[in-house]
C-alpha cells in the first residue's frame, strides 16, 4: 500500500490564517495557539512578549521584523523568509525550520534550545549569547556566520559547514573536527584546546 500523504500544516492546527497582511502590525503580550499562518505578510512587524505555542508559519515574511521577549514554542517554519529579522530574549524551544531564508537573521540571548535547524542556511546570520542546546545543527550551512558566546552543548553537527564562521566564546565540545569543516573559523584559546582533544591529542600545560 503507498504510504499515507502528509498532513497539511493546517491539518495539525485549530485555526487558520491565510494570505493576511500584517506588514507593520504591533503585537504586545498576544498569545496564539495551534494557529497555522499561510502566506502571511509580516514584514516589520513588532512583538513584545507575544507567545505562539504548537503554531506553523507556511511562506510567511518575517522580513525586518523585530521580536523581543516574545516566544516561538514548538513552532514548524517551512519557505520562510527571516531576512533582517532581530529576535532578542526570545525563546523557541522545539520549534523547525525548513527551506527558509535567514539572511542578516540576528538572534540576541534567548533560549533556542531543541531547534531543527538541519540543512539550514546560516550564512551571514548573527548568534549571540544564544542558548542552543541540543540543537540540530547537521548539514547546515553556516559559512560567515557570527555564532559567539552560545551554549551549543549536546547539539547534532554533523556534516556542518563553519568556514571562516565566528565561533568564539561558544560551547564547541560536541563538535567532531572529522566530520565537521571548520576552515578559516575564528576560536579562542579554550576552544582550540577542545577541538584537539576531541582529535585524540594530548595537550600538555
Amino acid at each position: 500500500m503507498p504510504d499515507a500523504p502528509e498532513p497539511a500544516p493546517e491539518d495539525l492546527t485549530d485555526t487558520t490564517v491565510r494570505g493576511a497582511d500584517w506588514y507593520g502590525r504591533d503585537l504586545d503580550a498576544v498569545e496564539y495557539t495551534r494557529v497555522a499562518f499561510v502566506d502571511v505578510d509580516m514584514t516589520e512587524l513588532t512583538s513584545r512578549a507575544t507567545v505562539f505555542t504548537e503554531c506553523t508559519f507556511t511562506n510567511v515574511r518575517f522580513n525586518v521584523s523585530t521580536h523581543t521577549d516574545s516566544a516561538f514554542v514548538n513552532c514548524a517554519f517551512s519557505r520562510s523568509n527571516f531576512f533582517d529579522a532581530t529576535f532578542e530574549r526570545c525563546k523557541l524551544t522545539g520549534s523547525t525550520f525548513d527551506a527558509c531564508d535567514f539572511g542578516l537573521l540576528k538572534v540576541k540571548g534567548g533560549n533556542w534550545s531543541f531547534v531543527g535547524l538541519s540543512g539550514a542556511d546560516l550564512g551571514g546570520a548573527d548568534f549571540d549569547g544564544v542558548r542552543l542546546r541540543e540543537a540540530d545543527l547537521s548539514r547546515s550551512r553556516c559559512r560567515g556566520a557570527t555564532i559567539v558566546g552560545c551554549d551549543l552543548s549536546a547539539s547534532a553537527f554533523e556534516r556542518a559547514d563553519f568556514s571562516g564562521a565566528n565561533l568564539q566564546g561558544s560551547d564547541l565540545g560536541g563538535i567532531d573536527p572529522q566530520t565537521v569543516t571548520l576552515t578559516g573559523a575564528t576560536i579562542d584559546e579554550r576552544q582550540a584546546v577542545a577541538i584537539v582533544e576531541a582529535l585524540g591529542l594530548v595537550v600538555l600545560p
